[in-house]
């Protein structure tokens, strides 16, 4: 299609609006459902919760790896069919939530075939809204999706809780498909966004981006699970990370097509915003998979119970971000964005000596509520901060760089936090049970032989279980070892998020040093993350 981006037709554009709306709430809730569905997708296909949380690792994963190639193939191809092929891969990973029977169908169809989709999809729709509306209306749209995300954030554990709790986490993922089939059924309104750019691709930076990102994320899950060649995964993700860096300056230099203009780190308060939103990530992604599976392993909770006892950060987030967003006024953002790191180190540093001591989620409120403030200043900040000093069309690149950041401190934060947590397991409770006066030395080296092989969280009733006909002293011993063992586990695995705050609380004075830069629109409809 030729010529001038057309716009919608004036009497429709506010359902359009709904309908992109509804495809960014999916998008966002997805990983939630996930996260508090946890105990019930290991009961129900009898896997354990290192599969289950490698699977939400590596969605973000593949989602952060492909959104900028993901971009270009939506420039090559058109942004509708970019658009639409996204929905149908998230469709696809909805339905194979549905009908799954084993963990192999969910890393395969809802996080590598979900991940892809997602990273169509997002670029695509910032295309479109960009394309299809215009003016006051546009802008209005882009708050409309964003406000999607941001609800999506909040309510996703709550919505996942009740669903799960009453009906099952497979209704849950059906009704996601049901929500991006009604959004299909109103394909006709989108019209496509021609791409009056540069057409040349860019393999050698496609790839390299890929098995960056991809080796260093792989390579923690690999780690995780037991694998070997951990090492050699980090390293060749880290080398082909510098790669890639060299890479693109050097092409650029030659005037070759790039996957990324390098030109755009020039601007330091671009790095600095990508550096935050990150680390923002890391820290959002540590907390979202730990205190999980804390509350449901450790406590017993149901998807309901983990749900509510995460209710307040999430919530306070959403309504922080919200407040913020609108009535930060003259306040400088690297000024907001120090005071949302500093809350986030404070909450997580009161939550650590919490956790053994907490019996249960109501004792960790009021610092998940300090968290989640945190997290809302940031939520209400970043966006503008990093995209303020980008000109007006090359937003949707930057953007899109934006959101592979965020992506990938998202997976790296779910990644290591999971690592961290199952290491720390392995390695304490080998310790305590070679140093218990109740376990024989058979005993004691069948524990280390069974950790080494497959260390994992478990609930004091699947522990009890395992250890029928062993005599009663040792089936106490080894569960008050598993006891204090989790609650170690999980302290340094809420390490991880500490100290991406810490490390964006430090980059927050590095921010106050430059001139500040004010957005020549507002960028939050652009989250994506």
């Amino acid at each position: 299609m030729a010529g001038a981006p057309q716009q919608v037709t004036p009497a429709k554009p506010m359902r359009l609006a709904l309908l992109l709306a509804m495809a960014m709430f999916v998008l966002v809730v997805d990983t939630s459902l996930m996260n508090v569905s946890i105990s019930a997708v290991v009961h129900d296909l009898d896997t354990t919760v290192s599969s289950v949380q490698s699977a939400i690792a590596l969605e973000a994963l593949v989602s952060a790896a492909f959104i900028l190639i993901g971009g270009k193939v939506g420039d090559l191809i058109g942004r509708k069919r970019a658009y639409v092929l996204g929905l149908l891969g998230y469709a696809v990973g909805a339905l194979a939530m549905t009908l799954a029977q084993s963990v192999t169908a969910i890393v395969v169809l809802w996080a590598v075939v979900g991940g892809l989709g997602a990273s169509l999809l997002l670029p695509a729709m910032q295309s479109l809204i960009h394309g299809n509306f215009e003016g006051d209306m546009q802008r209005r749209v882009y708050a409309l999706v964003g406000a999607a995300a941001a609800i999506a954030a909040a309510v996703g554990p709550l919505l996942g809780g009740v669903l799960t709790t009453f009906l099952s986490w497979r209704i849950a993922f059906l009704l996601e498909a049901v929500v991006i089939a009604v959004v299909l059924s109103g394909i006709r309104l989108v019209v496509d966004v021609p791409f009056t750019g540069e057409r040349a691709v860019d393999p050698v930076g496609a790839v390299l981006s890929v098995v960056a990102m991809g080796g260093i994320v792989l390579g923690i899950l690999v780690w995780q699970e037991g694998g070997e060649a951990v090492g050699a995964l980090i390293a060749v993700g880290a080398l082909a990370m510098a790669g890639l860096v060299w890479w693109l300056r050097s092409a650029h230099r030659r005037g070759r097509a790039t996957l990324i203009d390098p030109t755009l780190f020039s601007s330091a308060q671009f790095r600095l915003g990508i550096s935050q939103q990150m680390m923002q990530q890391i820290a959002l992604g540590g907390v979202m998979i730990v205190l999980p599976i804390y509350l449901q392993m450790v406590h017993g909770y149901n998807a309901l119970q983990a749900g509510l006892s995460l209710a307040p950060l999430s919530l306070s987030m959403f309504a922080v971000a919200l407040i913020a967003g609108r009535r930060a006024g003259a306040a400088a953002p690297a000024t907001l964005v120090r005071w949302g790191f500093l809350l986030v180190v404070v909450g997580v540093v009161v939550i650590i000596p919490l956790v053994p001591r907490a019996d249960g989620g109501l004792a960790l409120a009021l610092p998940l509520a300090v968290t989640g403030c945190g997290l809302g200043l940031l939520v209400s900040q970043l966006n503008n901060y990093t995209l303020a000093p980008v000109s007006q069309e090359r937003v949707s690149e930057a953007a899109g760089v934006n959101s592979a950041a965020g992506s990938f401190g998202l997976s790296f934060g779910l990644a290591v936090g999971g690592a961290v947590m199952l290491a720390t397991l392995a390695g304490t409770f080998t310790s305590l049970a070679s140093a218990s006066d109740v376990l024989t030395a058979q005993q004691q080296e069948q524990v280390a032989h069974s950790l080494d092989q497959d260390a994992q969280v478990m609930t004091d009733t699947q522990l009890a279980g395992l250890l029928e006909g062993q005599p009663s002293q040792v089936q106490d011993e080894i569960l008050s070892i598993n006891a204090d063992a989790r609650h170690l586990a999980l302290q340094v695995a809420m390490l991880i998020p500490l100290l991406a705050a810490m490390a964006g609380l430090v980059n927050g004075f590095r921010m106050a040093r430059l001139p500040r830069v004010d957005p020549v629109a507002d960028h939050g409809g652009l989250i994506a993350g």
